[in-house]
């Protein structure tokens, strides 16, 4: 399987996830910051976890690589939504009171 099909997939789970509103109740902001913020972190522990197999031995190089790649993907998205975050915050500074 290759990096490019991976991220693919991984980015449409997320998309699908974030995408299907909850039935019964409207989609909230904290809820959407904190289903991320868990995803950051599995993805983080996960490819942590296989960076240690590969240090022993348990794991495959090309697992190494794709959990590698996992992991920027998701540094890279939390940068961006911070980024995001702090451009809205200087908008709401700059408008007049």
């Amino acid at each position: 399987m290759s990096i490019q099909a991976t991220l693919a997939q991984q980015s449409y789970l997320l998309n699908r996830t974030a995408a299907a509103p909850g039935p019964g109740s409207p989609p909230r902001a904290d809820n959407a910051i904190g289903q991320a913020a868990g995803g950051f972190a599995s993805a983080l522990a996960e490819a942590e976890g296989t960076a240690r197999a590969a240090m022993t031995g348990g794991a495959d190089p090309q697992a190494l690589v794709e959990a590698l790649a996992a992991s920027e993907l998701a540094v890279e998205t939390a940068v961006t939504i911070r980024n995001k975050v702090v451009e809205a915050y200087q908008e709401i500074l700059r408008m007049p009171v």
